[in-house]
């Protein structure tokens, strides 16, 4: 299986890094990085898989998979066995808009 973080993901993850190492220091903000990336490889081995994210599951939407780590929320979908990141977040930000821009505007 492979990951593909998207164009979009890949931003979330450049600006989480600079708010980590901003807000937190080096050694926290590499924690959480790792994180973030170990649980990408976990689901890439079919180790872990999320759960059906509830705002686009109450309206029938069920491919699109959220998993938690300690600080943020990824979104995901599988396709042929590719694993595409479409969000990731700080669970402080407002996710909701996140998932407005991101996937509804692709349907």
């Amino acid at each position: 299986m492979a990951i593909i973080i998207l164009p979009d993901a890949q931003e979330d993850l450049l600006a989480l890094q600079r708010y980590m190492l901003k807000q937190w220091g080096l050694e926290l903000s590499a924690k959480a990085e790792n994180e973030i990336f170990n649980l990408l490889d976990q689901i890439e081995a079919g180790k872990r898989s999320g759960q059906p994210v509830p705002e686009l599951a109450e309206v029938g939407i069920t491919d699109y998979l959220g998993v938690l780590t300690s600080h943020h929320r990824i979104v995901y979908r599988k396709i042929n066995g590719v694993v595409f990141v479409y969000i990731v977040a700080g669970q402080q930000q407002d996710f909701m808009s996140l998932l407005t821009r991101r996937v509804m505007q692709r349907l």
